[in-house]
């Protein structure tokens, strides 16, 4: 965002440049810092940054929600068990059944992480969703997955995980000549890389969206009647725009926790 203002500085409605609107550049940041290791570059950039702040707020916050325990819980330890609650009654138990307790940590994990993640691209200081950088949900996905098919061969048998998923029952036996090719598309190619996309792209499209209004607000601002009252509806659109990006952060993160619980379902119960 830093660097759409500086473009901007000297350009304004009446100062003879054209808008310039922000374009997918903005989510290439450059490095702080570049470390070799074992002949491999680690880049060192905002977005890295943000990814251990976002580790270090979800795991203190629980910590500190989690010490001490009392029997009336005051206001941290109150918030930090609703939030636990959240995940497990309305993803864990709605979506695996009766195993999924025993997902719920893994599963609540997940869910604030990719929130707070969303939820830095309108916290002043750091705006930028953590999840607009592509790497971040290919990552958290192949996680998943990594588990997922781990689970389905451990419960179902190496074999019989493959054949369940490529043979459903029911199905007139021609029909697998079609549905055979289909199913194992989803489960090796299609699940992951929507799970994956679907994340990226809202965040992406939201902040980039976002960007536009802020610099055309900031365009727009000039002493003149068209450049005061668009500017002034162009920062009313950013301020809507603001929240309703909020909502999407966490309807975002619960549709991957959901979509997470739904495969470590399938894996545990073939049936499914």
């Amino acid at each position: 965002m830093s660097a759409v203002v500086v473009a901007t500085e000297s350009c304004h409605l009446n100062s003879g440049c054209g808008f310039p609107a922000p374009s997918a550049d903005i989510f290439f940041l450059e490095p702080y810092a570049t470390i070799n290791l074992f002949g491999m570059d680690f880049t060192i950039s905002k977005a890295v940054i943000l990814v251990f702040a976002v580790v270090i707020i979800v795991v203190g916050f629980f910590l500190a929600a989690a010490r001490p325990q009392k029997m009336v819980p005051g206001k941290l330890q109150s918030l930090g068990e609703q939030g636990f609650l959240f995940v497990r009654d309305q993803i864990a138990r709605e979506v695996i059944g009766k195993d999924g307790d025993r997902f719920v940590p893994f599963l609540a994990s997940l869910f604030f992480f990719v929130w707070i993640s969303n939820l830095m691209g309108v916290i002043p200081g750091a705006q930028f969703p953590i999840m607009s950088s592509l790497a971040f949900p290919v990552s958290l996905t192949l996680m998943v997955y990594v588990t997922y098919i781990f689970l389905g061969m451990k419960h179902q048998g190496p074999i019989k995980f493959f054949t369940n998923a490529a043979f459903p029952p029911g199905v007139p036996k021609v029909m697998y000549v079609l549905l055979t090719p289909l199913e194992l598309l989803g489960l090796l190619v299609t699940r992951p890389v929507t799970q994956a996309i679907r994340l990226f792209a809202n965040m992406f499209a939201g902040h980039l969206l976002i960007t536009t209004f802020t610099v055309g607000a900031y365009y727009l601002l000039s002493p003149s009647l068209i450049g005061a009252l668009g500017s002034a509806t162009s920062f009313t659109v950013t301020v809507v725009l603001t929240g309703f990006e909020m909502f999407i952060q966490g309807l975002q993160a619960f549709i991957f926790t959901l979509l997470t619980a739904v495969y470590i379902g399938g894996s545990l119960h073939a049936e499914h």
